[in-house]
């Protein structure tokens, strides 16, 4: 049995991760920061094989970006994204610029719309690796890249892939700045100050 998402990704898992960050060895914050991430791998239809045109990756991306940010939001129990991440692995016989196909402008548009908007690039990291191999997925603020408080990764591994004909493409979501961030730039505020 084949699970799609869209009428073109062939799934054959899916991996989430949460993050609840109380501290970072000073005072609790407030209010925990949650990060949190998810990923599919999926089948790579062109594995093993150079092809010029990546299009067929990239043309259904949307339905991709549009399921990963429904399931990353639901991680965060109700509480509203701030922060946001792209990215993923390719399998051995793949390769990298097959991910990045998959998280083009088509996923991220799709992606922001599943998460409540945003109007900042997305930060994105990208390799191919062997199936177990770690990524740490680059976070931001979602509406301003400049906004230093938000820069931050969360760590994402999927034991058993992506093997070597798939890829395992991935987003992260998180509700806050990192827990003690103090060493300046641009505040929130500040970028929510100057909208107006």
């Amino acid at each position: 049995m084949t699970y799609l998402i869209g009428d073109f990704y062939e799934v054959r898992e899916f991996h989430s991760t949460i993050q609840e960050i109380v501290h970072e060895g000073g005072p609790a914050a407030e209010e925990p920061l949650l990060k949190a991430c998810v990923g599919a791998v999926i089948r790579n239809p062109f594995a093993g094989r150079y092809v010029e045109d990546l299009s067929p990756l990239t043309a259904p991306s949307a339905a991709l970006g549009t399921e990963l940010g429904r399931r990353a939001v639901a991680l965060l129990g109700g509480r509203k994204v701030e922060g946001y991440g792209k990215g993923g692995i390719a399998g051995l016989s793949g390769e990298q610029d097959h991910v990045v196909a998959c998280v083009t402008t088509v996923f991220g548009n799709a992606f922001r719309d599943a998460i409540g908007g945003g109007d900042a690039w997305i930060s994105s990291a990208t390799k191919t690796a062997a199936a177990g191999t770690a990524i740490d997925i680059p976070l931001a603020f979602k509406d301003e890249v400049y906004v230093r408080s938000h820069y931050d990764a969360i760590p994402f591994q999927v034991p058993d892939g992506p093997r070597p004909d798939e890829l395992l493409i991935c987003v992260a979501v998180s509700t806050g700045a990192r827990v003690h961030h103090r060493v300046g730039g641009m505040t929130v505020a500040e970028y929510q100050a100057s909208l107006s």
